[in-house]
């Protein structure tokens, strides 16, 4: 586990659901990322991965990046770490605990159209490939 003082530093989460604050974002419901439920939410540190999460989010509507607070503990998101990139770069993290929605950025801007279509066109690879979201 993670451990994080939420004090020391924003965390956010990216999306497409218009949320207040006050609202919960828990698992169980549909990824950002896979038509299918899942088992943690995911936050960051960083703004960058936040905006990843917002851009590449499934759904309608425009995204959105929301900061946040963990309601338990938190981990190191293995799909960005150890797993399969070396340390943490992203400070992504997951739980199977709720996520509590403290306010909202509304100031950030997205990647570039390239930047954007480079990556959709990774991930699609990778779901060609059979790669999946590490839920274990």
């Amino acid at each position: 586990m993670a451990i994080i003082d939420p004090g020391s530093q924003p965390l956010y989460h990216g999306t497409k659901a218009d949320l207040k604050p006050g609202d919960l974002i828990e698992p169980g419901y549909i990824s950002n990322y896979a038509e299918r439920k899942a088992a943690y939410v995911y936050l960051t540190a960083t703004l960058d991965a936040a905006t990843w999460g917002a851009e590449l989010a499934l759904g309608e509507g425009p995204g959105r990046i929301y900061i946040v607070e963990p309601t338990g503990p938190i981990e190191d998101d293995p799909n960005l770490t150890d797993k399969r990139f070396p340390g943490n770069p992203t400070k992504s993290y997951r739980t199977r605990d709720p996520l509590r929605v403290t306010g909202e950025v509304t100031d950030w801007m997205g990647h570039s159209p390239t930047e954007l279509k480079a990556m959709k066109d990774h991930l699609e690879r990778l779901k060609r490939l059979g790669v999946e979201a590490i839920e274990d």
